[in-house]
């Protein structure tokens, strides 16, 4: 069908280079995440002897392991049960299952796409419980905004309250801090350069499409609503044990990691809460699960601490993979999970309070 005329040429379909355009921008958005993991962990374990894998397995500690693995599953359920807090001022109270389901989704959904799984958790509330998504929305940016302050205020407590203890361990430990970074070459500049500019590139992303997601009133009213949620939960003392309860239960996935092998047992609790908190922030850069990123910066302090490279390299490269396959299996659960609860139907009679009650609008 002819639509337009231009120097005598015929335009069959304006909306070709919009649609091609579209699609090119959504493919980089997608593939570059992957391809900064793979750049990192190629350039990382490119001269590792992979014959050492097996020996490696061999030592590792599996009831030390199933213990931390017990903490990540809790993490994610405090997560949803804090959730469920920040959702009743606004009259919604989602099934605690649902919830918990839509928490372990988002983690496992953002293995494919890096920071997919804000959208997919309401997406799943506003199926399956009738939580209107911009609302949850709303309720999700407060839970970051939360929990943004809480590990900046347990970072730096830790790193004022403990800096005579870890001094003390490192000097006992001979560190040299500059051998040290000394092995920090040009290319771990460069690595640490592009995640940052990945932080930046997200963050514009983001904000630009925030700007055009927010264009309703409707759509701004509802947010603002879920932001301000806070202000109306039931009981504060119990939110801020959700959140302190959460961080501590990472901490927990991550620090009893360490007993798993003989080379990184010694690391102290102090020393491996400042590894966490690093660690924690390169998981802002956009990988699946932080891949790349995440065992750079993990791998470089385990150096520092003492533990030699190899065995740091391959303590990275076990425990992260242990740990992205319970984000696997438990978003596999979670898909399972729904599909047998179902959604709830609209004329359901409320429940009893005990939060698994439909949503109660004021």
């Amino acid at each position: 069908m002819r639509l337009g005329v231009s120097n005598g040429k015929s335009i069959k379909n304006p909306w070709i280079l919009p649609t091609l355009k579209s699609i090119i921008i959504k493919s980089v958005r997608i593939c570059l995440p992957f391809l900064l993991a793979v750049g990192i962990m190629w350039w990382m374990f490119r001269d590792i002897d992979w014959h050492l894998f097996s020996r490696y397995m061999g030592q590792l500690s599996w009831p030390w392991m199933l213990l931390s693995l017990v903490f990540g599953v809790l993490a994610q359920q405090m997560r949803a049960w804090r959730w469920q807090m920040t959702l009743a001022p606004l009259g919604y109270r989602p099934r605690r299952r649902v919830a918990e389901d839509a928490i372990f989704l988002s983690y496992a959904s953002s293995l494919v796409i890096p920071r997919v799984g804000e959208v997919m958790r309401c997406g799943t509330l506003k199926r399956y419980d009738r939580v209107p998504f911009t609302k949850g929305l709303g309720t999700v940016v407060t839970e970051r905004l939360v929990d943004c302050a809480a590990i900046l205020l347990l970072t730096v407590a830790a790193f004022l309250l403990q800096l005579s203890d870890l001094l003390a361990f490192l000097r006992q430990t001979g560190t040299d801090f500059g051998a040290s970074f000394s092995r920090y070459t040009g290319t771990g500049y460069i690595v640490t350069a592009l995640c940052i500019i990945a932080i930046v590139t997200l963050t514009v992303l983001l904000a630009r499409r925030f700007k055009v997601f927010s264009k309703g009133n409707d759509v701004i009213r509802n947010l603002w609503a879920g932001i301000s949620s806070l202000r109306g939960v039931r009981s504060m003392p119990l939110y801020l044990f959700f959140t302190f309860g959460t961080w501590a239960c990472y901490y927990l996935h991550f620090y009893l990691a360490f007993f798993c092998f003989d080379f990184t047992s010694h690391i102290t609790p102090t020393a491996a809460f400042l590894i966490f908190c690093a660690g924690t922030f390169a998981v802002l850069v956009p990988t699946p699960n932080g891949a790349g990123p995440w065992h750079f910066v993990v791998k470089t302090l385990l150096v520092l601490y003492g533990v030699a490279e190899e065995p740091a390299l391959f303590f990275v490269l076990i425990v992260h993979s242990i740990q992205t396959a319970e984000v696997i299996l438990l978003g596999a659960f979670a898909w399972a999970d729904l599909w047998r609860l179902g959604p709830r139907p609209a004329a359901e009679g409320e429940g009893e309070g005990n939060g698994d009650a439909p949503p109660a609008r004021r």
